[in-house]
């Protein structure tokens, strides 16, 4: 399979394997030594038609003895046990979640008892958070000074809304964590060439961001739609709240752009399973 990497985007991520099961890992917050982390990808899994293989949601029309077979696999291969993962309810909010030792299998091995939760923060040892894609974009977040970490989900109205400031500010509140001092990566996701949307989605980001920045963040098109770029949109989130350009690791793959490798709602029009993101704090 040939995988389509962005010329023009330095890639922070590598792709690793265990088995069949394949997915993408960021050595910068490996090498931390603090956390478990990782993306998906559709390989490995026993999924089949429209989710095959590595399905990793249970409302797809997935058979959840598949699912479940999936994330036993993609646990496996990772190095964490499935009991430790604590899954997001997402719905384009830019609600943050702290995530706590009676948050442990939330999703997986027992029922959520929250609702509208699109990113996630924890420091207990353990834990495992995951977030939910097929174009849109993850966010990671690892501060190593407090031993505190973040995970979001940041579509385009996430985007606008800048659940990426939110989760650091949230990071901040409960483990003093300073922006200055965070490792982010933006994860993969639909790139801007792939991704056309409607004028007032355009308009949404032209009011959220500063003037200065539109050139980078969309263009109108003949047909009087514009090509967004997510990409640029929570890179710039992310240094307007603090975080250093240096420590900002960029995805550098496509979603729409590989969609035999990962799971994009635009190329498959809506007919697809879903990648999770992964992060946890390892046991202490």
């Amino acid at each position: 399979m040939k995988i389509r990497w962005k010329q023009d985007r330095k890639s922070a991520l590598e792709i690793k394997r265990s088995g069949d099961v394949v997915w993408l890992s960021y050595p910068v917050l490996e090498r931390t030594g603090l956390v478990v982390q990782g993306f998906s990808t559709r390989l490995g899994g026993v999924s089949e038609g429209v989710c095959s293989s590595m399905n990793l949601s249970f409302s797809r029309g997935d058979k959840e003895e598949a699912v479940r077979e999936n994330y036993r696999r993609i646990a496996g291969a990772m190095g964490f046990a499935v009991e430790n993962i604590v899954t997001s309810d997402q719905t384009h909010t830019v609600n943050v979640r702290i995530v706590t030792e009676a948050d442990r299998g939330k999703g997986i091995t027992c029922p959520r008892d929250y609702t509208d939760i699109d990113g996630m923060i924890t420091n207990v040892p353990g834990l495992v958070l995951a977030t939910f894609y097929a174009d849109c974009v993850p966010l990671y977040f690892v501060d190593p000074v407090h031993r505190a970490i973040g995970l979001c989900h940041s579509g385009w109205r996430g985007t606008v809304g800048k659940i990426g400031k939110e989760t650091l500010k949230a990071m901040e509140s409960a483990y003093h964590t300073r922006p200055d001092e965070v490792l982010a990566a933006i994860g993969p996701s639909i790139c801007q060439d792939c991704y056309e949307v409607s004028e007032d989605v355009a308009e949404l980001f032209a009011e959220s961001f500063a003037k200065q920045y539109h050139r980078d963040l969309f263009y109108r098109k003949e047909n009087g739609k514009y090509q967004l770029n997510l990409w640029k949109a929570n890179e710039r989130v992310l240094l307007d709240a603090g975080v250093q350009p240096e420590n900002i690791l960029l995805p550098g793959i496509c979603t729409c752009c590989n969609p035999e490798f990962l799971f994009s709602h635009r190329a498959s029009r809506g007919k697809r399973g879903n990648l999770a993101a992964f992060l946890g704090l390892y046991s202490q």
